[in-house]
């Protein structure tokens, strides 16, 4: 850990925020090689933070040991430039564990994603991330989606009780829900905004002040990805409708083919832009040589700005 809970805090309120794939080689085994690569060339770019093993990274589909070898890489790559935020979930043993082994390989906080499968109680959810925030000393950061949804009094009550707990990730949506949230527990927590391809909510996102999001598009359209952000945070709503239209508005209507697709194609990108990663592992699904089509005609427009 390079970063204290107060920078950690810091660093995911205001900056873009990228979410690496995960590198399969040809096999499907984790290629730490190309993986490195990635790395280095991800914090070249002006981001405040690495989220490794996160939805994009597929961490629903990584065992334990290549979380592992996943954290420790980044943790050297990155080498305190950068906080490294990892990702945790599922159950509360689970959860725990991952949390465990992101602090013993280094990493300055976890992404807390939601239990799995079960519909669950306010009062469940407060337990089940307040004995995974107990599990370790590092920050961590509730994903407020799925199942895992909770209201302004859940939010309140577990960042009263875990000290650790730096911020929210809101991968619903509901701006009404989270401004809620907002108002209730204030600036005890930094706020993300974390639904898929967030860009297309980032105006939203910046009214109710969330200043930042996860870009999962930063995979293989960077300087598209930080020209948007620095265009929204600058007030320059021209250029912020221009993008919207012409690169992200069009890249949602592709996204929403197929179930999955949120990750599936930012896979395809970055292998359109000659920095392969693999495939998905199931049950996602790479896209179709049509679908694959449509995407390399946004890159190319993204390549204009």
């Amino acid at each position: 850990m390079s970063f204290t809970r107060e920078e950690v805090k810091r660093a995911i309120s205001d900056g873009l925020l990228s979410f690496p794939v995960t590198d399969f080689d040809a096999e499907g085994r984790f290629d730490a090689e190309s993986y490195r690569r990635r790395l280095e060339w991800f914090i070249s770019h002006e981001i405040s933070a690495v989220f490794v093993a996160g939805g994009t990274g597929e961490f629903f589909n990584l065992s334990q040991d290549e979380f592992r070898e996943i954290v420790r890489l980044a943790v050297n790559t990155v080498d305190g430039k950068l906080p490294v935020i990892a990702s945790a979930g599922l159950s509360v043993a689970t959860g725990s564990a991952f949390a465990r082994i992101a602090e013993e390989e280094g990493a300055d906080g976890i992404l807390l994603m939601p239990p799995y499968l079960t519909e669950c109680p306010q009062d469940g959810l407060v337990e089940y991330a307040r004995q995974i925030c107990d599990s370790t000393s590092i920050s961590v950061i509730y994903y407020n989606r799925g199942n895992g949804i909770m209201q302004p009094a859940a939010v309140q009550r577990l960042a009263d009780a875990c000290p650790n707990l730096v911020g929210l990730k809101d991968g619903k949506g509901d701006m009404q829900a989270l401004n809620r949230i907002i108002k209730t527990v204030g600036d005890r927590l930094a706020y993300v905004g974390g639904v898929p391809t967030a860009e297309i909510m980032a105006e939203a996102y910046l009214a109710v002040g969330v200043n930042t999001y996860s870009s999962a598009v930063f995979n293989f359209v960077p300087d598209m990805a930080v020209t948007f952000y620095k265009a929204l945070r600058a007030g320059d709503t021209d250029t912020v409708r221009r993008i919207s239209r012409e690169f992200f508005v069009p890249f949602v209507d592709l996204r929403d083919n197929k179930a999955g697709y949120a990750v599936s194609l930012i896979k395809a990108g970055v292998d359109i832009i000659g920095r392969p990663a693999g495939s998905v592992r199931a049950p996602l699904e790479m896209p179709s040589a049509d679908e694959r089509a449509r995407l390399e005609s946004l890159v190319e427009t993204a390549k204009g700005y």
